[in-house]
């Protein structure tokens, strides 16, 4: 795995953690707050954050499949995931997993471990 692979990774686990808190977070307390008591004025600015880390999340997406080659499948799980309150968690534990696999290979490659 090259570096700017490895970092594209790292940046999309980076934002997944708080993108999948941000969703979970405008659900309890901007919807249901301002729907049972007269707080109201969290809504917006928990939506605009939320949609500016999903936008953020969307668009690391795409730069980690064109640098990675992902399968659609792959790409669209990872999409689903974000629409998910808490996926983004899951995500994250996913894409650990990836970056260590990478970096493992990376290295055997480097030491000439394996010839791939």
């Amino acid at each position: 795995m090259d570096i700017k692979t490895a970092t594209a990774l790292h940046r999309l686990r980076l934002i997944s953690i708080p993108e999948a808190l941000s969703f979970p977070a405008l659900i309890i307390f901007g919807s249901i707050l301002s729907r049972v008591s007269d707080i109201d004025f969290l809504m917006m600015p928990l939506g605009m954050l939320h949609g500016v880390l999903f936008v953020i999340y969307t668009v690391l997406l795409l730069d980690v499949w064109s640098k990675t080659k992902w399968p659609f499948k792959r790409v669209a799980f990872f999409f689903l995931l974000a629409l998910l309150p808490f996926g983004g968690l899951y995500g994250d534990k996913v894409l650990k997993r990836y970056e260590a696999d990478g970096v493992i290979a990376a290295r055997a490659r480097r030491e000439g471990v394996v010839s791939a």
